[in-house]
């Protein structure tokens, strides 16, 4: 009785499985024809890519999970979208990184990396049209902005596009299979930071070393050769154990459950409104009394919600600052755009950095 339940639920799915490819194949061919009526030359379209996810994650009744839903169609999406231009997205490397992780997670399978060994240079790349699209990361959740990134926005010409949010899971990584022998961990200074209390109940005697990325710690404890009894660690992703062959001997070992970073997608083109955006600004205020509260006082009088204020020394001298703020709305929008006006006749200094959709969680 089991054996002829069990062929009836694999005859359905088989039979599901020849509607999925049919269904996505229509699809593709309705993309292509899409790609063909475009007249710009812009492959990827952030707002609609969001605007028919979320829908998607609206219309799901389950088992399958949002994020789970979410996969399945950026795949869909990337491999239609291959149909018209691979797109080539530029990260920091090497392989491994939380970067790459973000660039999946954003853009699916269908993509080629540009693996880029500095933030600098992920920028440096799209804007010489080396790649169409960089992934960096600009905050996280415990260790506050990532600044090489924001001061890198306020001179680049490059646009943002769209963010990426990943949950940091780290997990301890070595050849070995004993964490008590562990002598030496190695991983980015910021990975250090956020498992310091794990590691000093765990591995409190074992030598603590910063090095580039998490992932280069992973390919570090790959390439050594121990000869002296030195037993070394990384501090890496589960991606990164996979890539570099290494044993996981510990999983989510970081401080706080909570930990995530936030990312954002670079291109040279602006985005239209997907109804659920996010605006980016960065700006001087006038050196005068009361410039600072008179700068942000538009978002009020407009009904504009800002989600974040940032101060960054400016590089035009000593003791100048400049204000990295995002608001809720898109540019487009008749009351942000009306505020952000209205902030440019106020400021001593103003740049747009981009109108983009919120990250899908």
């Amino acid at each position: 009785m089991a054996n002829q339940q069990l062929k009836q639920h694999r005859d359905q799915i088989d039979a599901i499985d020849e509607q999925i490819l049919k269904l996505v194949n229509e699809r593709a061919n309705h993309a292509r024809h899409i790609g063909e009526l475009k007249d710009d030359g812009v492959i990827y379209r952030p707002e609609r890519e969001a605007q028919v996810l979320r829908r998607l994650c609206e219309l799901n009744a389950g088992p399958l999970p949002a994020d789970a839903v979410t996969n399945i169609f950026r795949s869909i999406m990337s491999n239609c979208r291959a149909l018209e231009k691979e797109l080539t997205v530029a990260f920091l490397g090497p392989l491994g990184t939380y970067s790459e992780e973000a660039a999946l997670k954003q853009f699916g399978v269908g993509r080629n990396a540009v693996v880029c060994g500095s933030i600098d240079e992920v920028f440096r790349t799209v804007e010489a049209s080396q790649a169409d699209y960089g992934i960096v990361p600009v905050e996280n959740s415990n260790e506050g902005a990532v600044g090489l990134t924001l001061d890198l926005l306020l001179t680049s010409p490059l646009k943002i596009c769209g963010e990426v949010t990943i949950p940091i899971h780290h997990c301890l990584l070595s050849k070995q299979s004993d964490i008590a022998q562990i002598s030496h961990v190695f991983s980015h200074a910021q990975s250090l930071a956020q498992c310091h209390e794990w590691l000093n109940k765990i591995l409190p005697s074992a030598e603590r070393e910063a090095v580039t990325s998490n992932a280069r710690a992973a390919q570090m404890i790959h390439d050594l050769i121990v000869s002296d009894g030195t037993f070394a660690a990384a501090i890496a992703s589960r991606r990164a154990a996979e890539l570099f062959n290494l044993n996981i001997l510990a999983e989510n070992i970081e401080d706080d459950p909570k930990n995530t970073t936030r990312f954002l997608v670079l291109s040279k083109h602006e985005v239209a409104p997907s109804g659920q955006d996010k605006t980016s600004l960065v700006m001087a205020a006038k050196n005068q009394p009361g410039a600072v509260l008179s700068l942000l006082e538009p978002f009020a009088l407009h009904g504009v919600s800002m989600t974040k204020l940032e101060s960054r020394p400016a590089k035009s001298g000593m003791w100048e600052y400049v204000f990295y703020v995002d608001i809720e709305g898109h540019v487009q929008e008749p009351c942000v755009a009306e505020a952000v006006k209205e902030v440019g006749n106020r400021a001593a200094y103003l740049k747009h950095l981009g109108s983009y959709p919120l990250a899908l969680l």
